[in-house]
């Protein structure tokens, strides 16, 4: 088992407005913050451009990564609005939502989505390239589905994957990656499958370019309490199975 993560400062959550992570870390016994541009569930403690932000800290620039040290923790929730299966299905032209649009109608929605994906792929690649030349702790979730983006086109393989998130207790299976910068999980495996499964394809999007589903990246307080135990603070609980890699 990897040493455990020792986290002498705060714990930043990106993109994160549920509140959820940030929630369990406290509980825990650490500070923690949430940062997003939207504060729907009334828990986002800076309402911030986080794109703006690591844009700024990418060109040298004054941005909040100024007011992280390696003592701290970055859990970056990116939104995966471009890069998820979902979205791997809007550039057919045989698409759903394009069945009513003409052949030139619906390649412009394609490449109006190239173009946005490209964005976000950006900002998501010099968010990582931000922590990693900083040394500054991160860790960035994605969903890791075999039509998923990243999966073949990313700069670093994701350094964990949860094949199965209802295992700690979440609302979805949906496989999910996790890539941490400057930092390492550690090994622990809590069971807690006492969830009702929702579907991902029966829950409503979010309606806006670059704005993931509140519904769909809703993660449960226990699976985020169990993940935090199992892969970052290497803290045994009931129903633990250590070695999980084995």
């Amino acid at each position: 088992m990897n040493k455990i993560m020792e986290i002498k400062g705060k714990v930043h959550c990106f993109f994160e407005q549920s509140g959820t992570f940030k929630n369990e870390f406290i509980k825990l016994g650490y500070q923690a913050e949430d940062y997003d541009i939207q504060n729907n569930f009334g828990q986002t403690d800076h309402v911030v451009d986080l794109f703006k932000n690591i844009e700024d800290a990418y060109d040298g620039k004054p941005s909040i990564f100024d007011n992280i040290t390696q003592d701290d923790l970055i859990m970056a929730f990116f939104p995966c609005i471009y890069f998820c299966a979902m979205s791997q299905m809007a550039f057919s032209w045989g698409y759903t939502n394009y069945r009513k649009l003409t052949t030139k109608q619906a390649t412009e929605e394609i490449l109006k989505r190239s173009n946005n994906r490209e964005k976000f792929f950006n900002l998501a690649v010099k968010m990582l390239c931000v922590a990693k030349t900083r040394n500054l702790r991160l860790i960035m979730e994605n969903p890791w589905s075999e039509q998923t983006y990243l999966k073949a086109n990313f700069v670093i393989a994701p350094t964990f994957v949860d094949n199965n998130r209802m295992m700690r207790g979440d609302y979805f299976i949906k496989p999910t990656a996790y890539w941490f910068i400057s930092c390492k999980p550690t090994h622990g495996l809590t069971v807690q499958n006492d969830k009702k499964k929702k579907t991902i394809m029966t829950s409503k999007g979010s309606g806006s370019a670059g704005l993931c589903s509140e519904e769909r990246s809703m993660i449960s307080p226990d699976y985020a309490r169990n993940f935090i135990c199992d892969l970052i603070l290497g803290k045994p609980q009931v129903h633990t199975e250590l070695d999980l890699f084995k």
